[in-house]
């Protein structure tokens, strides 16, 4: 994983999966604590903090994000941008899966169907990208194994994390960005207990921290944590509704970047996928489940 080399973007083969995992949830920490400096919650949040809340509300899910993250960073560099933000969009499914199980939190029949749209858009690309005819590369057992495989499971641990964490901020009333910190902290003290035996753990120890790292290497990274924050910013502040449309744009723009910095087309597969995956985002935040009124 540490030895593999890529010559194109900005996340390196080379660069040692749990380095930029850690870098990340340490944004994560950081953007958090600015966020509730700026809103004036720093203070009251930290003075009603007990060690007891914090891993109630948060440990079983910082362990499972810390997971997602790993493999989502080792799918990102086996799979073309396109295609992994696609399969990744696959965790709505799962988040919707999750919280109607913990919560009993219903779906409508529109979204019913535009989760449907999702599975076949995310069935469509593993068959077509996974197969050598799909596959741009001469290794299509990589791409399968160690590029779709990973991201799909990443949406289930997701989806199981976002329906934790809503269950936390329902029942516990814990805060999103107290929730960031704590997440990203207990997260990353995982990982770092995981280095002790691991490949990668070995690999630090050999080539130090920040091997196979350029300055591009921040962007993924530095994206990653800030994009977890603003989507839950634009949840609370911009509705469900301009959420979806957000998360169109940035397939439409993932697509475009791609071809303009990498030189490559979509594939039959994603283009075919693409406006599946589009549309099943914009029924699922467009028609939300109301419940009925009984008449009197």
């Amino acid at each position: 994983m540490a030895t593999t080399k890529r010559k194109d973007g900005t996340t390196r083969r080379e660069v040692i999966v749990t380095t930029s995992v850690l870098t990340c949830e340490l944004a994560k920490v950081v953007c958090a604590l600015i966020l509730m400096v700026r809103d004036g919650s720093l203070k009251k949040v930290f003075s009603q903090w007990t060690l007891v809340g914090s891993l109630t509300a948060s440990g079983l899910p910082a362990a499972i994000y810390a997971l997602q993250n790993s493999l989502l960073q080792i799918s990102y560099k086996n799979l073309d941008s396109l295609t992994f933000s696609i399969l990744n969009q696959t965790k709505i499914f799962f988040t919707a899966f999750f919280t109607y199980i913990m919560l009993r939190q219903k779906q409508s029949i529109q979204q019913i169907g535009a989760l449907l749209l999702l599975i076949m858009a995310a069935v469509l690309l593993s068959i077509g990208e996974g197969s050598s005819k799909g596959s741009s590369s001469s290794d299509p057992e990589q791409i399968l194994f160690y590029g779709i495989i990973p991201v799909l499971v990443a949406s289930v641990l997701s989806g199981l994390a976002s329906a934790l964490c809503q269950w936390a901020s329902q029942v516990k009333k814990h805060s999103s960005y107290l929730m960031t910190v704590e997440m990203s902290i207990v997260g990353s003290l995982c990982l770092l207990a995981s280095t002790t035996k691991s490949p990668d753990g070995e690999a630090i120890r050999q080539h130090g921290y920040f091997y196979g790292w350029t300055p591009l290497t921040m962007i993924p990274v530095v994206a990653n944590a800030l994009g977890g924050i603003l989507v839950g910013l634009v949840t609370s502040y911009a509705g469900g509704v301009r959420k979806g449309f957000v998360i169109v744009s940035a397939l439409l723009v993932t697509a475009l970047l791609q071809f303009m910095f990498e030189g490559k087309p979509p594939s039959v597969y994603c283009l075919v996928a693409l406006p599946l995956v589009m549309s099943s985002i914009s029924i699922y935040q467009k028609y939300p489940y109301r419940v009925k009124k009984k008449e009197s």
